[in-house]
């Protein structure tokens, strides 16, 4: 499941897309209809997805969709039920697709929906502060708390027994039963995600969501970005310090317990019951195992085994790095 609140404003034939973009091939690709775009795991038949990294190759191998934005050199991994459209810059042509399904993804503008709690249907269900602002499409369970000078934006859903600080916005999230989000956080706004460009940044759309499942505390201060082409996921009886960045596309498994300023950037996954220290950084794109242990100030710029303990930058395994550094 992508975002379920952005318009999908396809079909579209493949030949309308790919004048959007900077195509070496244009053969046979004339009459298919596109109805989304996808990642490689959860693209169906009726999908456009891309693959712009070896490092997927296998995700590639399995994908069914019916096109595929790729390189040259990488669309031999792709199965012969997917037709390739050959381009020099994948993600920027993505994007530009993209932008075609979801043109209200690019921007994060304020919701001018919201309105006062008090005039709303959820007054009688909600105990809430001054000046809690709710938008249309908002789903709250019951026994939920919500802090002075909030603001929960347009199409989110709240789950039960919940809690929900003081100058909070929440826009694009599912946030499930038993979870606190505490004071100052900002959870669902789009990613930092563009091209650099001399005369103009161009963005890419962010068509994703957050989820937060059961039993989750995010700290204050903390900033959860909704996914690209992917959900944000946050798993179950995990606790989340203050100060903490999780970019786009991240996977957060369960029970992992993640210490106060520790930043991620986009597109990483950890395991379960991974724990990290306080001001340590995660690149993107990078698989953390399970039952991982990142000591505080690491920086982790590949992949973690299961069952590792890890320290320093770039971070190792924490018996060479006390070797290392007796």
């Amino acid at each position: 499941m992508l975002n379920p609140f952005f318009k999908n404003f396809g079909p579209f034939n493949i030949e309308k897309l790919l004048q959007k973009t900077d195509t070496e091939n244009k053969e046979n690709f004339k009459i298919d209809k596109i109805y989304n775009v996808s990642d490689l795991l959860t693209a169906t038949k009726k999908d456009l997805t891309f693959f712009h990294s070896k490092n997927y190759s296998q995700l590639a191998s399995k994908t069914k969709a019916s096109y595929c934005v790729t390189l040259e050199n990488l669309s031999h991994f792709l199965p012969n039920s997917c037709k390739k459209i050959i381009v020099k810059n994948v993600l920027l042509t993505i994007a530009k697709i993209t932008k075609e399904f979801y043109p209200k993804s690019i921007v994060d503008d304020f919701d001018d929906t919201v309105k006062d709690i008090s005039k709303t249907s959820l007054k009688k269900k909600v105990k809430f502060g001054k000046n809690v602002l709710i938008g249309k499409n908002v789903k709250i369970g019951i026994n939920c708390l919500i802090g002075h000078n909030t603001i929960i934006e347009k199409n989110v859903v709240i789950g039960s027994n919940c809690t929900i600080g003081s100058n909070v916005i929440i826009r694009n999230t599912i946030i499930k039963d038993n979870v606190s989000i505490l004071d100052g956080c900002v959870i669902g706004k789009k990613g930092f995600g563009f091209f650099p460009n001399n005369k103009k940044n161009i963005r890419y759309p962010h068509i994703g969501i957050v989820i937060i499942n059961e039993n989750c505390e995010i700290g204050c201060g903390s900033t959860v970005d909704r996914g690209s082409l992917s959900n944000t996921i946050i798993g179950k009886n995990t606790y989340i310090d203050n100060q903490v960045h999780i970019a786009h596309n991240n996977k957060i498994g369960d029970n992992c317990i993640i210490a106060g300023q520790v930043g991620f950037a986009g597109s990483s996954s950890l395991g379960n019951n991974v724990m990290i220290g306080g001001q340590a950084g995660v690149s993107g794109h990078l698989k953390v195992g399970n039952n991982v242990q990142i000591a505080g100030g690491s920086g982790v710029i590949k992949d973690i085994p299961d069952n590792s303990k890890v320290m320093g930058y770039p971070a190792k395994n924490l018996r060479n790095f006390l070797k290392d550094n007796r």
